[in-house]
């Protein structure tokens, strides 16, 4: 496993794939991408022959095109009729082709500069192949990154001018990779607001599909991956490769299927408002691409991606720390809040056994409301009735942790600091502003911004005993263009995103101990790049249970569990009004990080009751949840009326089975569980009743339930040693 430079041959092994790329004529061809081979002799080898239309960079040599070879960068105008990795403007035109210079192996991880990168690791290489365009005098390296005992590689760019004059980066992707020609299936993650993660899934066909986003993030709509596999691969079954993208902001992810039906793929910056000048000497990183690969099935391809988020991507701190059941004000109380009411609901949080209490919107400048006061972190403490710190002392005085809600990169037109800095909301020269939210976006890219925002948000944290931070961002980014404030070209979106980064990974660093969660109105930035620093996403707004099966369902395809916050709301529920059992609303949230997002003041004695036997019994099913290997037993999209999934450990099996309509003279489904062992018992303890491993998986327990919508079961074995 790692590196292995044969001749003419570079090996990138993982534990159970290999990148396989070949040094031909200078160029860089791949010539295997899958199954793990650890000696190629060429016998897949692309059957050269002129075919028609496909132009030749040799005249003497017309079986040899661009358009026909597998590809790991592309070159763009001389023959490739794909789209290619970059594209680069230079003396008055931009075709490029870059030819192989170098190759040398780094021992641990490169990383990308002012980026995201995944941790390092013992054990992990990196290839380095250089390669350099003579007229251009700019170079690209490529970098590939195995990590020992993982099936995923990481890789990105690096563009750098050796010329004497400036030129402009108008595409760059992270990954590109040229697959044969064979039948397959593109999965991927879509939506919207409050229908996040929705699983598409449809057949690669000629022409090019693409997602992408120009928000300024990666969006509700989209999230930057995609899952190419066999058309007849399912959860058990097949081969699946996995490409995703550690970026929060403006991306694009395309398959492109050309006339000869090979598929190419690709991932990184979004061309859209993108131009990125590269002076002399200058050079520029792409954000880090990761591709994973099973041959088991999607499911085998999920832990595979869950796993190596959780070791190589969330902060290490956290990244096998359980999460605390929490209760978060905002659905009790919105804006409209005194100290009591907080308290009121603290007390009741801490006797009901949650361990932290969340403070949302609401408690900082004049912010009664939505439309004023972004900007002036300072403490209302005329509405809190007296300090921050006393209200974090008399909840911490409940036994619960204390958490705190902030959107630091907004501002509002009616807030001190925007009478102070209008220049610093982003905005065009002549033109008025663009509202979302009745707020604006302050600038990243400024420089004095990022440091305003540094010191403001680290003085916080530092004279506050904070236990964790929701960090919101509520609108995307409009008003970016030539013209527009700080950056004159169309740099500034990703200069935004540098900006961010550098916030963020200044204030965890400076602040270790605190467990932020990231938020964008939900899952509106949903990503890997925000999950570097951010533990914990709040994966939707969308609390209704019903709707959480498809969004926590596509969320479960590429992210762990313990990164998902997961709350029990109210009925009828505040964004689809629909009315769902308790039972239901609770077994639904322990399928990720519970939390409850309800006036805990305005509940029955039996409504407690319940509430305390959920916590209970989450305490107790927590590590096999967070931290234990995820199953999909029921696809919603296939069965569309029900859902289930499994969480296993060594010592525990957790079950959620979710009915969605009443049905009538059907029979009742039968459940086959996954990964036991099958010479064990397990106990399920509700029932104090004993099965076999085997009987559990190869025979099935039936699902029954009584007459009636939306109801669920939650089975919870033990291992008997």
């Amino acid at each position: 496993m790692g590196i292995k430079i044969e001749g003419d041959l570079f090996y990138i092994e993982t534990e159970n794939s290999s990148m396989i790329i070949e040094r031909r004529h200078s160029d860089l061809l791949l010539k295997h991408l899958g199954k793990k081979i650890s000696h190629y002799h060429f016998s897949n080898t692309v059957h050269e022959r002129d075919h028609a239309f496909s132009g030749n960079p040799d005249p003497n040599v017309r079986t040899y095109s661009y358009d026909t070879q597998r590809q790991v960068l592309g070159v763009h105008g001389f023959g490739d009729f794909r789209h290619s990795a970059l594209v680069l403007q230079h003396r008055n035109n931009d075709l490029s082709q870059f030819k192989f210079t170098q190759a040398r192996i780094i021992e641990g991880v490169a990383e990308a500069g002012g980026l995201p990168n995944p941790y390092s690791a013992q054990g992990a290489e990196t290839l380095e192949l250089s390669l350099f365009d003579q007229v251009s005098q700019t170079s690209v390296k490529l970098y590939y990154t195995t990590y020992p005992g993982e099936s995923t590689l990481s890789t990105f760019l690096r563009v750098e001018n050796h010329s004497q004059e400036t030129v402009v980066l108008h595409r760059i992707l992270s990954a590109m990779c040229d697959l044969p020609a064979a039948p397959y299936d593109l999965i991927s993650l879509q939506g919207a607001y409050a229908r996040e993660k929705t699983v598409r899934r449809q057949a690669v066909e000629q022409g090019i599909f693409s997602i992408s986003s120009n928000r300024g993030a990666s969006g509700h709509s989209q999230t930057p991956a995609m899952i190419l596999c066999d058309s007849q691969a399912n959860d058990y079954y097949g081969e699946a490769l996995a490409f995703q993208l550690i970026y929060s902001g403006n991306f694009q992810a395309f398959v492109q299927k050309n006339q000869l039906n090979e598929v190419r793929l690709g991932i990184g910056l979004n061309d859209d408002n993108f131009a990125w000048e590269l002076k002399p000497g200058q050079s520029f990183d792409t954000p880090v691409a990761l591709i994973s690969y099973s041959d088991q099935g999607l499911v085998a391809l999920s832990q595979e991606s869950q796993s190596f988020v959780q070791d190589h991507i969330i902060p290490e701190k956290f990244a096998k720390q359980e999460r605390p059941i929490l209760i978060n004000n905002w659905e009790a109380t919105y804006f409209d809040f005194k100290k009591e009411k907080l308290l009121d609901l603290a007390d009741k949080a801490s006797k009901l056994g949650m361990e932290l209490f969340v403070l949302d919107d609401g408690w900082f400048g004049q912010r009664f409301d939505d439309n004023r006061a972004l900007g002036d972190w300072w403490v209302n403490e005329e509405k809190l009735g007296g300090s921050l710190n006393q209200l974090i002392a008399d909840i911490h005085a409940k036994g619960l942790k204390f958490g705190l809600w902030v959107e630091p990169e907004m501002i509002s037109e009616d807030s001190e600091l925007y009478r102070k800095y209008p220049d610093w909301a982003i905005q065009v020269a002549g033109r008025g502003h663009t509202y979302s939210r009745n707020q604006l976006v302050l600038n990243f890219a400024n420089p004095d911004v990022v440091n305003f925002i540094k010191l403001t948000f680290d003085d916080i944290l530092r004279r506050h005993d904070i236990d964790y931070i929701k960090w919101d961002y509520n609108r995307n980014i409009t008003n970016v263009g030539n013209g527009s404030s700080y950056l004159e070209t169309k740099m500034q979106s990703h200069a935004y995103m540098l900006g961010l980064y550098e916030v963020v990974d200044y204030l965890t660093k400076k602040h270790p101990d605190v467990l932020f969660e990231s938020c964008s109105g939900g899952g509106g930035r949903n990503d890997l790049g925000m999950m570097r620093y951010f533990p914990q996403v709040w994966a939707s707004d969308n609390t209704d249970a019903i709707s959480r099966l498809a969004i926590q369902y596509g969320s479960s395809y590429l992210y762990p569990t313990i990164s998902m916050g997961a709350h029990v709301s109210a009925v009828p529920n505040h964004q689809m009004g629909r009315i769902t059992p308790l039972e239901t609303r609770g077994h639904v949230a322990m399928m990720g990080n519970l939390g409850y997002e309800l006036d805990l003041t305005k509940l029955s004695q039996s409504e407690k009751q319940e509430i305390a036997e959920q916590v209970k019994r989450y305490k107790a099913i927590r590590a096999t949840v967070q931290k234990g290997k995820q199953y999909r037993l029921l696809n919603p999209y296939q069965a569309a009326n029900e859902m289930a999934l499994q969480f296993n450990d060594d010592q525990q099996v957790v079950v959620t089975y979710v009915r969605i309509l009443s049905t009538i003279e059907t029979m009742e489904t039968t459940l086959k569980l996954k990964g036991l062992d099958p010479a064990a018992n397990y106990r399920l303890v509700d029932e104090d009743k004993l099965y076999s491993g085997a009987e559990l998986m190869y025979a099935g327990l039936t699902m029954a339930l009584p007459q009636g919508d939306y109801l669920s079961r939650q089975l919870y074995f033990v291992k008997e040693n």
